[in-house]
């Protein structure tokens, strides 16, 4: 059976972190992940074990085993919220694990945290907040007016060392997760391509192909391996 994600936003804290997901698999499957702009924190139950993890951001789309009798629930993170001390520049394409105590506490900052779960994420996001371990990287001084903002590659600098990308990657994946979503969801190419600037089908195409490893027949089939949640974004076309 193919993975089936629940997911909702979250009640507080949302500028901190924003979406929460969880899934289950029956069987041992694969699954294909899109790239993606923000952390996630990942909490995996599989033979009466907790992993977990903090993922970085994805620059292109992978492909993963996935283990069966697994279940899966995630807390995405908002763009330029740091989980100290793993800024996304570190873990780009990649993860960090947390250790987990025998009594099932979770080991983040050298404090032990007792594991949320999809219903009281909320409380476990506002304790690491309080304890200064989730916090905001001020990004939004980058939407400021030119005159009042430094360099261009100093504000380069600045946006890649707290999101880990460059501002034209975090567009690009941000459009490409919008447009597949579209399509999943019945749109017409020309829809997609016309709401969010593409140059043309082509350019939409290859697009997917990079960051979301579907092409637009793909994401409306159930054949293949399990595609990750796409979320809804709200890019800016053109860029």
């Amino acid at each position: 059976m193919r993975l089936r994600f629940e997911h909702r936003d979250t009640e507080t804290h949302a500028d901190i972190a924003d979406r929460v997901w969880r899934t289950r698999s029956d069987a041992e499957d694969t699954m294909t992940s899109a790239a993606r702009t923000c952390c996630q924190l990942i909490f995996t139950r599989m033979q009466g074990q907790l992993l977990v993890s903090l993922r970085g951001p994805e620059t292109r789309a992978t492909t993963a085993p996935v283990p069966p009798d697994a279940e899966f629930f995630g807390i995405r993170l908002t763009l330029g919220t740091v989980l100290r001390p793993h800024p996304a520049a570190s873990i780009v394409d990649g993860y960090v694990p947390f250790p987990v105590t025998d009594s099932g506490r979770i080991v983040i900052g050298g404090e032990a945290w007792e594991a949320p779960t999809y219903e009281n994420v909320e409380q476990f996001v506002g304790r690491l907040r309080d304890a200064g371990l989730l916090v905001r990287s001020g990004l939004e001084r980058f939407a400021g007016h030119p005159g009042d903002q430094p360099s261009s590659r100093t504000l380069q600098r600045q946006y890649r060392a707290i999101t880990g990308l460059s501002r034209t990657a975090v567009t690009q994946i941000d459009r490409v997760n919008a447009a597949a979503t579209m399509l999943r969801d019945g749109l017409g190419w020309s829809t997609a391509v016309e709401t969010l600037g593409y140059f043309d089908q082509a350019h939409l195409a290859r697009s997917l192909r990079r960051y979301v490893g579907r092409t637009a027949r793909g994401l409306r089939t159930v054949d293949g391996a399990s595609m990750s949640f796409l979320y809804k974004t709200d890019p800016s076309p053109g860029s």
